[in-house]
């Protein structure tokens, strides 16, 4: 620690300069793409695939599970690789507004080796994707996706052997994507899947769970239905008392959580009392953003229920109307602008954005934000709110 003190920081400066000329004085020839570890990087990182609807599997009136494969047609030929808990943004075009949305990977990793991705989709009331891709995405419909994106994967140098994990509604996907993996040996690790519903009519990939815990000892499915009381099925609500039930009393375990907002507000109740540090505790992003007002650190006296927002991306400028109680990037995408996005809450960093000039508000528990972001007013388009007339400027879309 001493000499650390010692050490003299303008000295860094000099080497600052020195890189800079270095830098200057290389040739501007791009790096061949032909290299290996270019081509690795592009079969895992793609910016993005084009693919097409093959098939589609109906849980219901409400709920569907879409079979996506290489769209040849458009260049791509072979899908990226991903590690189960991905997911996956995907550009849609309605006839008023231009989104992107994340969905979840439920299939196999090694599914893409395959050739097909596979996104299990749930209706969402007033949801205008959800809606969308269940009423207007039939087999054959061509589709813009991004490369597999997402933190909420198994990581052993960070997470228990076992993970409990915590599902409600089409939260159960990664579930099912991170089961699938283990019993075919690609991951090395224990699930015990604690999964909430209404009805057993609402269990979705129920008799698929089935067959899996059948020929795989590592994953254990507990139903629990909250509306309905069956033998063989927990009733109620995921709780302490219920985790505990089936957790290992002699091993350390993990928690992954995935669900609706709702369940993250009542789960964070009861992992308090778990004897359990935060640090075994993971959860898949909340989910978007919508009323201001429902955060407590929101303004108060803003009047205004509309603005004048100035989009400047690239040499294209824009004015529209907003309303203050909607996301900068609702917002955009319900003017028909493209705009960058993927996480949707605050997570990624995708839709960074300048704000030129205005006000804003960003809640305190969404904004992850780095600190020379702040200072200089850069923003995350998903959960910013307008105040006041503002402009900002916004980067080109990759998908």
């Amino acid at each position: 620690m001493s000499e650390l003190k010692s050490i003299n920081r303008f000295h860094f400066l000099k080497l600052n300069k020195r890189r800079q000329q270095v830098i200057a004085a290389a040739p501007t020839t791009p790096v061949n793409p032909g290299f290996p570890v270019g081509k690795l990087a592009a079969a895992l990182h793609p910016q993005a695939q084009y693919v097409k609807i093959s098939a589609i599997k109906e849980w219901g009136p409400d709920c569907k599970t879409f079979t996506l494969v290489p769209d040849r047609q458009r260049g791509t030929t072979k899908l990226a690789y991903f590690q189960a808990g991905s997911y996956i943004s995907v550009r849609l075009q309605t006839d008023t507004a231009n989104l992107v949305r994340p969905y979840s990977l439920s299939s196999r990793p090694r599914a893409a080796l395959d050739g097909y991705y596979q996104i299990t989709v749930k209706r969402v009331p007033n949801g205008i994707a959800s809606n969308y891709l269940l009423d207007h995405c039939p087999v054959g419909t061509p589709l813009t996706i991004s490369g597999p994106l997402g933190n909420f994967t198994y990581l052993p140098i960070r997470d228990a052997q076992i993970i409990i994990g915590v599902a409600g509604g089409s939260g159960i996907t990664p579930f099912y994507s991170l089961a699938q993996a283990i019993a075919d040996g690609d991951e090395n690790c224990r699930l015990i899947l604690l999964y909430g519903s209404r009805t057993v009519h609402d269990i979705l990939f129920h008799a698929e769970f089935k067959q899996l815990t059948q020929r795989c000892d590592r994953v254990q499915v507990i139903n629990v239905l909250s509306d309905e009381q069956r033998p063989g099925y927990e009733n109620g609500f995921i709780t302490a008392d219920l985790i505990q039930k089936y957790a290992p009393t002699d091993e350390q375990y993990s928690i992954f959580m995935c669900g609706p907002q709702g369940l993250y507000r009542f789960m964070k109740q009861e992992l308090r009392k778990l004897p359990l540090e935060q640090k075994w505790v993971r959860q898949e992003v909340q989910g978007e953003a919508h009323d201001p007002h429902d955060f407590t650190d929101y303004p108060t006296g803003t009047a205004s229920k509309t603005v004048q927002l100035t989009v400047q991306i690239n040499d294209h400028r824009q004015t529209i109307t907003v309303p203050t109680n909607q996301t900068l990037l609702q917002s955009l995408e319900r003017n028909g602008i493209a705009a960058p996005a993927h996480c949707r809450a605050g997570e990624c960093g995708w839709c960074h954005s300048r704000l030129v000039s205005g006000r804003v508000f960003a809640p305190h528990q969404l904004d992850h934000r780095r600190a020379a972001d702040r200072e200089f007013h850069y923003l995350y388009l998903c959960c910013t709110y307008p105040l006041s007339d503002l402009t900002i400027e916004v980067p080109q879309p990759e998908i």
